[in-house]
């Protein structure tokens, strides 16, 4: 009976909800959404929430985060009146070369060898950034919020849609991984059908050794010792040890906020580049004239795309881990916004470069683009004690490193540093280094209203698509009062991969000849994002929707 209903949940995903309740959650995957409102209807919080939709989405969506990836989560302590932001981007081990393309020796190593390997294998933070978040917030034992994750992983779940996608296109590299094969293949060598039953034992006896000790089973014992075992392997095995696992520590950062729309939006600061161009985004749109635009309209798309270019050419340019980097404080400044957006005219630019923030400090060359590939993971909470959590959670690359341990996919968040280390004249401000975080594009965000509480709730997958997600996403629900179901299921289109890229098969593809008219030369992509969103109407409902690209569910 619970397959049956497991099923019956999966074939509804991706439909908006609307409720009258207190609480609501959304997620890429209906049982990680059951799992995070089981956890609130049982009187926890959104941290508690949070920690039970991230435990089941290593089982149900491995592609995209799990026990051993990164995640970036903004929480709202309704109680507290305070926002808090956790952050656990994979960083690099203690020893690391300048580049993931560079060996020890000093060699070079081809990209595409590399970034599938245990060499691009980053120390994990997703669950030190949950640990420090449920500390802080939760209400609930640790322990009981694996529970709904563990029965998913011994019990089963059917096959889902976008994970047989996923699989597919990498079917012949999987089948041949070890622990891939024996999961998600058949005896004939094909991967499983939509709805077939998944099992992983294996990653059950994991997620019951985290239920009982926390991060500190990443530390020491069998979880840790199999997870640098299945790292080490040839061929470009990591230079993880034991001690980076035991040494990294979650990061407690102030949120990255400003104003767009008459509101106040809070996102990731850097390391994440992702929130510096969501509000830079929101911030050129709102002096650009957004809101007079037509809704769907080349207008609309030519406003999107040129604050997009302006963004990417600063979060290129400016962001990396402060802790190793000086940040411009002045990137999200009133005035330099208004001066950015002076340069957004009728015709496209011919080129965006990067700005030249006020407060700058440590100014350092442009750097080359990281690989790139949609995955990652968001969820969206509201809970019954007017809190509110947005968490974006990765393993980076679609199936990470293409290895396991016990059951959980390695993330290979290492291909988010710089390809190479040098710059024109100098280091790439996002160079790798010893126990460095890479710049990411994750965006989670929380918009508050006019009232002081929080109103939305956003935040998407899909690599470099994230901040275009997100801004478009956000500039649609503001500016026009678009619905959460709108907002997660827009045509797609910017310009944060490095080009002028249209959703295949969208509304958005039908501007190409408008938008090429103005200038630009849009190349027609399939675009797979993972936006989920939530918002509080004016009277009080709540409603939410997951992005229909995914396997995606709000209740």
């Amino acid at each position: 009976m619970r397959f049956r209903i497991t099923l019956l949940l999966l074939l509804a995903a991706a439909l908006p909800a609307r409720a009258e309740g207190r609480m609501m959650a959304a997620t890429a995957h209906p049982l990680a959404t059951e799992a995070a409102l089981g956890a609130m209807t049982r009187g926890g919080t959104v941290a508690d929430a949070a920690v039970a939709a991230q435990a089941v989405l290593s089982v149900v969506e491995p592609h995209a985060s799990g026990l051993l990836g990164g995640a970036v989560l903004l929480v709202w302590d309704g109680p507290a009146a305070q926002l808090r932001h956790y952050e656990g981007i994979a960083g690099a081990p203690a020893a690391t070369t300048p580049a993931l393309t560079i060996d020890t020796d000093g060699s070079r190593i081809a990209a595409a060898a590399v970034s599938r390997s245990g060499r691009a294998f980053a120390v994990p933070g997703a669950l030190a950034a949950l640990e420090a978040a449920h500390r802080a917030h939760g209400r609930l034992p640790w322990a009981s919020l694996f529970e709904p994750a563990i029965r998913a992983a011994e019990e089963g779940f059917p096959m889902p849609p976008y994970l047989h996608a996923v699989i597919g296109v990498r079917a012949a590299r999987l089948a041949a991984a070890p622990g891939f094969a024996a999961l998600y293949f058949g005896l004939d060598g094909a991967a499983l059908p939509v709805g077939a039953t998944i099992r992983n034992p294996e990653q059950a006896r994991a997620l019951r050794m985290v239920a009982e000790r926390g991060t500190a089973a990443l530390h020491d014992g069998p979880f840790a010792e199999a997870v640098i075992a299945a790292a080490r392997q040839a061929p470009l095995g990591s230079l993880m040890t034991e001690a980076d696992l035991r040494d990294f520590q979650a990061q407690e950062r102030a949120p990255l906020c400003g104003a767009a729309f008459g509101r106040r939006i809070c996102t990731a600061a850097p390391p994440s580049s992702g929130g510096v161009a969501v509000l830079q985004q929101l911030g050129l749109l709102e002096r650009a004239g957004f809101a007079r635009a037509a809704p769907g309209s080349a207008e609309a798309a030519h406003l999107l795309v040129e604050a997009g270019r302006l963004a990417r050419a600063d979060r290129m340019r400016w962001v990396g881990d402060p802790r190793f980097v000086g940040v411009p404080d002045g990137l999200t400044a009133p005035g330099y916004l208004d001066a950015r957006a002076a340069l957004i005219g009728p015709r496209a630019m011919a080129t965006a470069a990067p700005g030249q923030p006020e407060e700058r400090r440590g100014a350092l060359p442009p750097e080359a683009t990281p690989l790139a590939e949609a995955a990652t993971s968001h969820v969206s909470l509201m809970d019954g004690f007017g809190g509110a959590l947005a968490l974006t959670t990765t393993n980076n690359l679609n199936f990470g490193a293409e290895r396991m341990a016990m059951g959980v996919v390695l993330n290979n968040g290492l291909t988010n540093f710089a390809a190479s280390p040098d710059g024109a004249t100098g280091p790439a401000r996002n160079r790798m280094e010893p126990q460095k975080r890479p710049a990411t594009t994750m965006a989670p965000t929380i918009v508050f209203g006019t009232d002081g509480a929080p109103e939305i709730v956003i935040g998407a997958g899909g690599g470099s698509w994230i901040p275009d997600a997100v801004a478009g996403a956000l500039a649609e629900m503001l500016a026009w009062d678009a619905d959460a179901a709108r907002g997660a299921a827009r045509p797609r289109l910017g310009a944060q991969a490095g080009q002028v890229e249209l959703e295949r098969g969208s509304a958005a593809e039908a501007l190409a000849p408008a938008l090429t008219a103005l200038g630009h030369e849009p190349r027609i992509v399939a675009i797979n994002t993972g936006l989920q969103v939530i918002r509080r109407r004016p009277d009080g409902t709540l409603e939410g929707a997951a992005d229909p690209r995914r396997d995606g569910t709000a209740r």
